[in-house]
């Protein structure tokens, strides 16, 4: 959207063509790849542009989206991403950052709400759910909002959430990460008063059915102002919290 933006600054100051502004237009509001039609309006509906879920996809296809995606000055997400894209790609897109643990590529924000830093706060419950609350993370970074971490502070060994009361009702939104059984977000609904988005992950014994006890669990909490999204799904715990924040702007 940016780059629309100043090719339509430079048209009115007569720096372009209108042929030029025309063939910036031509793509818009998508673009056929084949394999894939590339969602260029996304950004102007939903504030950021369309995200690469890499899983499923082939490394030539994901280059082919992520160069659609460049081309048109928009930042680039993609998720689930393994190393092996990420190596194969760092040559040609050195622009691009990695995080191994939340298994995500991403170019630097174009901006940063830095007036809201800290007000979202990103809690696990334990190190085995890192690489979910780090996916969060990421996400939120990406849409330009920077989250506070509170990592490993679950049930087990309660005090260690307490000695972070402070800095959990200073966030205007809290986005809870656990595995297991998945009573954290029960246990931080009781003490705050703003929106909590509960993520259940895949970590835990057989019982546990890969995140469907701790599913069940937040779905069934009895504690107030509890969203809950799917199994392991960062990402979208993280975009469901930016743009409750963006409406803070």
């Amino acid at each position: 959207m940016e780059k629309l933006k100043k090719k339509l600054q430079d048209y009115k100051d007569g720096k372009i063509t209108l042929a030029e502004v025309l063939q910036e237009l031509k793509d818009l509001p998508f673009e056929n790849l084949e394999f894939a039609h590339i969602d260029h309006h996304r950004s102007i509906r939903k504030g950021f542009p369309e995200v690469i879920f890499c899983q499923g996809k082939t490394e030539l296809q994901i280059k082919k989206i992520a160069q659609s995606i460049i081309n048109m000055g928009a930042p680039l997400l993609a998720t689930r991403a393994t190393e092996k894209v990420y190596k194969s790609m760092k040559n040609e897109f050195p622009q691009l950052h990695y995080n191994r643990l939340a298994r995500i590529m991403f170019t630097k924000p174009q901006k940063l709400y830095s007036q809201l830093d800290d007000r979202l706060v990103i809690i696990s419950a334990g190190t085995s759910d890192l690489p979910v609350a780090e996916e969060a993370y990421e996400t939120s970074m990406a849409m330009g909002f920077k989250a506070q971490k509170i990592y490993d502070v679950g049930v087990a060994g309660l005090h260690r959430l307490l000695n972070y009361k402070k800095l959990i009702e200073k966030a205007y939104v809290i986005i809870v990460v656990a595995g297991m059984e998945g009573a954290l977000p029960s246990v931080v609904g009781g003490l705050v008063s703003v929106p909590i988005i509960a993520v259940p992950t895949s970590t835990g014994y057989g019982a546990s059915f890969q995140g469907v006890a701790a599913l069940l669990a937040m779905l069934n909490s009895c504690a107030s102002g509890i969203t809950v999204v799917n199994i392991d799904n960062g990402f979208g715990a993280a975009i469901a919290a930016c743009q409750i924040l963006k409406l803070l702007l």
